[in-house]
């Protein structure tokens, strides 16, 4: 069994939607979503807000990499179609593999080109830190800490203030 963490952000089209559809997509894995969050975009600031959110899920067989192919999956299933000349420009949907712990309840550590974990820059992403505290308020982001010390003193602690959560915005698990 496995457990992961994945991020979800949209700022094109019907935003809230295409978050639906990742979990839809993920199904029966998800076993918590955090709330919603409009957030800046980072790193091409010049793009539309997104809405960001975090999910827990765990599957009895799913690998690392399965997980990579169920956040690409979801990916697709809302139209993204990346731009090669904008690595984080606008999209329907990203899903973020940020972390993954195995059977033994220890993180999967991995370097692989196409998927690293825990997320190389998760550390740095209030609008990833954020929603997973609403749903691991004591969780760490492996070989970085206490998300609530990255959150409030680390480099993601300026853009937390940035930060509005979305409460009329809601995600449901059809688990």
């Amino acid at each position: 069994m496995t457990r992961a963490i994945l991020s979800l952000g949209s700022n094109l089209g019907d935003r809230l939607e295409h978050l639906r559809t990742a979990v839809a997509t993920l199904g029966d894995a998800v076993l918590v979503l955090s709330g919603v969050y409009e957030t800046p975009p980072w790193g091409d600031t010049e793009q539309p807000a997104y809405l960001n959110a975090v999910v827990l899920a765990q599957d009895e067989s799913a690998t690392p990499r399965d997980w990579l192919e169920r956040a690409r999956d979801a990916e697709r299933a809302a139209g993204r179609v990346r731009d090669p000349q904008r690595r984080f420009g606008p999209r329907t949907l990203d899903v973020d593999v940020i972390a993954v712990w195995g059977d033994d309840d220890e993180p999967v550590l991995s370097d692989e080109e196409e998927l690293t974990l825990p997320h190389p820059r998760a550390h740095l992403r209030a609008f990833v830190l954020r929603p997973w505290i609403d749903i691991q308020p004591y969780g760490r982001l492996p070989g970085h800490g206490w998300l609530t010390d990255l959150l409030t003193t680390g480099p993601a602690a300026d853009e937390a203030l940035e930060l509005r959560p979305r409460p009329e915005l809601a995600l449901e698990s059809t688990a």
